[in-house]
């Protein structure tokens, strides 16, 4: 297959980017994605010109960093995975394909597609941890957990911190990512010393470096994991949980 590819351009941070259009003629529809970009980056290496720099690492799904915006749709046109995971047969043979970084102010421009996502780490700073020292590894079975808490856990320790949320949220919100964070530590036993710190902690980090929620839905619509909108109601409810305790424990220091 052949197609057009506009790739967003921009040599640094600073840079006033554009895009380019390259000609990419005998693409296999069994290629993924970024084997295509691959091919591209060979191509232009050989013409001498400068490569697209873009983010991989594990290829599989799992890592989160190959995220970028293909025609106006995280991750591309196939719900529920990431980029590295679509394959050139979701397009048709002429299409034209244009491919942009993350579109949001936490993220900023690195080179072409490649953004910062730091801020992201910023919030799992905040408390995205369980700092209780536990000694030797218990027995499994030890801590019984009923199974749908455990599920509902990993469903949201699922959540790869790949930023699409963010970008296809109208308001740059990172509630989705926030609140998976959050879940996957507040259902379990061993996160609840800190649960309502934890909670406090990282809300108000998120809501220092991101926008805010309006209910539109769109960050489910782009995670590559299809991370449940019910993580944020109960992120909502954990905080507002958490300001009253919170005062309490002050109160009585």
């Amino acid at each position: 297959m052949r197609i057009t590819l506009q790739v967003w351009r921009q040599s640094s941070p600073d840079a006033a980017g554009g895009f380019e259009t390259y000609d990419v003629p005998d693409i296999s529809a069994e290629m993924s994605f970024l084997e295509m970009l691959d091919i591209v980056n060979d191509r232009l290496v050989v013409d001498g010109k400068e490569p697209i720099q873009f983010e991989h690492d594990c290829r599989e799904g799992i890592c989160g960093s190959c995220g970028m915006m293909i025609n106006g749709q995280a991750h591309g046109p196939q719900k529920g995975t990431a980029t590295c995971q679509l394959h050139m047969r979701k397009f048709k043979d002429g299409d034209t394909i244009v491919v942009e970084p993350w579109r949001a102010t936490a993220f900023p421009v690195v080179k072409d597609l490649v953004v910062n996502r730091s801020a992201l780490d910023r919030v799992v700073e905040a408390g995205g941890y369980i700092s209780v020292t536990p000694g030797a590894a218990p027995d499994a079975n030890l801590i019984l957990i009923p199974k749908p808490v455990a599920d509902s856990a990993m469903d949201a320790a699922a959540c790869i911190g790949c930023g699409a949320c963010v970008a296809a949220c109208p308001n740059s919100a990172a509630q989705l990512f926030t609140s998976a964070k959050i879940a996957h530590l507040n259902l379990l036993p061993q996160g609840q010393p800190e649960r309502w710190i934890r909670t406090e902690a990282m809300v108000e980090r998120m809501d220092a470096l991101f926008g805010s929620c309006t209910n539109h839905g769109e960050c489910y619509e782009a995670c590559p994991k299809e991370i449940s909108l019910d993580f944020i109601a109960l992120m909502n409810r954990d905080y507002l949980k958490a300001k009253i305790k919170n005062r309490r424990l002050v109160s009585q220091i």
